[in-house]
This record gives C-alpha cells, structure tokens and sequence, in this order.
C-alpha cells in the first residue's frame, strides 16, 4: 500500500507528548511559546503566533487584518482575490470577516494562481490578496510583490501546505504582511493539529494573541499598553478586544520543537521522489501533464499531482481505479475550483474570467503520495502501475 501520508512522528515526539500528560501542564504555555520562537528564528519571522490548525491560523489573520485595532484594517465589502484552486478554509475567513473574495484562475503549468488574472480582477473594492502556493510550488513572488505595491494590496500567503519551500533563497510566508502554515496530521512535519501565523508587524502579532485567546490581554508581550488605560480592571481577566479559542495545547508544542529540524530531510526526500517520479512517467507526457516548479523556487512537494492531456483515451476515474487496485491512494488537488462548491454560492464572490483552467484541473486531475515514507520500492511500484495502465492503451 502506497498511502498518501504517513505520520512524521515517532517515539521522541510521542515521549514529549506524554510528558506534557505527566507534568499535568497541557495548556497553552512554554512549550508553545518555545516553538514559536524557534520557528521565527528558522523562518526569520520577527513574530509568530501558534494555534490549534492551519485553518484556524487562516481564521487568526483574516481576523487580525480585519479588526478595528488594526492599522489600515480591512472593512466590510472590502475584496480580496484568491485563486480559484484553493481550500475551503482560504476562502471562508474571508467570508466570515464580512469581506468579499474573488475568484481568478491559474496557470496551467504551475498551477498557481496567474499574475495577470489578478491584474485583471483588481477593481475599485480590492484591499487584499491571498495567495497559496499549490503543493509547495511558490508562486512567482516578484510578479506578485510588484503588483501588491502598485495597487496597495495587503498580501497574505496561505503556506499551509508548502512549509519549507522557498523562492529565491527566502523561506515563503515572508513577502507578505502575515503568512499561515499547518501541521496537520498529513503535512510536512505534524503536532498532530495545529498550526502558526508568521509576521514582522509587531502590532498586528499582539492583535492575534488578543484575538487567540478570548480577548483578553494574558499572552500579549506588552500588557501595560493596556494595563495603565484600564487599571481598575484585574489584569487577568482584562479583556479589550473580541476573541476566539484557538490555543494550542503544550503537546503540540513539544512536538513540535521536535519535528521542525527534522524539515529539511523531509523536504529533501520529497524533492527527490518528485524527481524520480517525473523523470520515470515523462514517457507518457503525450497523455500526461505534471506540475511545473516556479523558476527560481524550490518546491517542497506535499503530493504530486498529474493531470490529463486534451484527447487522453481514458478517464481520471479509470486511472484512478487501477491505482486504486494497485494499493496507491490518490485524491483530488485540493477542493478543485473553489467557484463551482456549492458552499460558496451561498455568500457574495465575484469570479473572473471562466476559470477554464483551475475547472480542467478539478474535473481532469489527481495526485498522490511523495512523501518522506516512499522508498525506492514504493516508487518503482508506481511507475509500474503507470506502467500496466498505459499498456492497456498501447503505451510503451
């Protein structure tokens, strides 16, 4: 069986994790503000803010750029372009925020969202953009910093499924005002859930601990910025802003100091699967499409995903099928084009263009495991069931 994830952890991790039980200290708390420290350090984020999941990290920034303590906040009705192949949890905090998202297509070979479909989206409401780069393939950050600066948009990089990728030799999640990354169960390295915020705007950082933690100001850095307006409050209980409950527990913590060294060895192991995989079905590229990495990226490869070329003989579901009885999982890429849910027909968007790529996608594509668990035998098994497909329809 060749899963499309296997878990990162082991018996260090599993050991920490029990003696946060042990220790009975299993809330928010030292562990957690330690790996927040060292991830900004390896990232170069001046601060950063763990939570529960990668969505509600999502949730935290859209929050935090849309609250009224926020320099410049987004409003109401503001909108902000995503790319039409996204996940749920990218577009609904834009949502939930009273904000507007619009919708614009990829590019075919990266599958990242086009800087010329956003050119063409921007109109008079736009205020922000939300980029995800697909799968760990950076976007082409020059063409989209350039495009944020000429029409003043604030840019948020949902990373959540691209830790440890990287463009021109600086980490993603550092080109916009606030980046987001998950540690779910499937990802590139695990607290299990979980997730964090990366950012170099100090204010808007304490916001999110704010917005965290039920609004109240008992994980800021700097509590006399309130304390002195309100000292008739217990500054325990001093609440000054509204506020959520998306603390992570001291578990993830300590799984995570443990797991984020270990990223560059995933990363490097992804690399060379994707690799080994592209070079051995490029055979098949008259019948075969694969995701081209951005130049000047590295990729870090959370599944590989194929598509299908105009005039294929065959069906996704078919191909999927054979895979499927050889023992390979596969998935869709992501949730497809983010307009044609149903979900989000039931709030105002507003799409661009006819979407015919990220659609292509949705309807003609799938992807499968890369991961750090696929050895040279997982991938020969691959491409010998690609293999034994292709030969049904006289493929060599």
């Amino acid at each position: 069986m060749v899963r499309l994830h296997e878990p990162t952890f082991g018996a260090d991790e599993i050991n920490a994790a029990l003696d946060c039980l042990l220790s009975t200290m299993v809330t928010m708390g030292m562990k957690n503000r330690s790996f927040e420290a060292l991830f900004a350090n390896t990232h170069g984020f001046a601060e950063t803010v763990m939570v529960n999941s990668g969505s509600s990290a999502n949730l935290l920034a859209l929050a935090a750029l849309a609250n009224p303590a926020t320099e410049g906040a987004l409003r109401p009705g503001d909108e902000v372009i995503v790319p039409a192949l996204s996940w749920s949890t990218t577009v609904w905090p834009i949502i939930q925020m009273g904000l507007v998202p619009v919708v614009v297509d990829i590019h075919p070979a990266t599958l990242n969202i086009d800087p010329d479909a956003i050119e063409c989206a921007i109109g008079p409401r736009t205020r922000g953009l939300m980029i995800v780069p697909l799968y760990g393939n950076p976007c082409a950050m020059d063409a989209i910093v350039d495009l944020c600066q000429r029409h003043n948009l604030v840019l948020i990089e949902d990373c959540c499924e691209a830790l440890g990728a990287s463009y021109k030799g600086v980490p993603l999640g550092r080109f916009g005002r606030v980046a987001t990354f998950s540690f779910y169960f499937s990802h590139h390295i695990t607290t299990l859930e979980g997730g964090i915020c990366g950012t170099s705007d100090g204010d808007l950082a304490e916001t999110m601990r704010i917005l965290r933690a039920h609004g109240w100001i008992r994980e800021v850095k700097e509590p006399e910025r309130w304390t002195r307006l309100h000292p008739e409050i217990d500054e325990r209980f001093l609440f000054v802003n509204l506020g959520y409950n998306l603390r992570p527990t001291e578990l993830q913590g300590a799984m995570g100091a443990l797991q984020l060294p270990k990223l560059p060895g995933f990363v490097e192991t992804r690399r060379a699967n994707a690799a080994f995989l592209r070079s051995g079905l490029s055979r098949f590229g008259e019948m075969l499409r694969f995701q081209d990495e951005t130049p000047g990226a590295v990729h870090s490869w959370f599944t590989f995903p194929v598509m299908l070329a105009r005039g294929a003989p065959f069906t996704i579901g078919e191909i999927r099928a054979a895979l499927k009885d050889a023992g390979i999982e596969t998935r869709p890429v992501i949730c497809g084009n983010i307009a044609r849910q149903p979900g989000l027909h039931l709030y105002p968007h507003r799409t661009v263009g006819d979407l015919r790529h990220a659609s292509e996608v949705m309807d003609h594509a799938f992807s499968f495991g890369c991961h750090h668990a696929i050895d040279d035998a997982a991938r020969n098994h691959i491409l010998g069931a690609f293999d034994g497909f292709m030969k049904r329809y006289g493929f060599k």
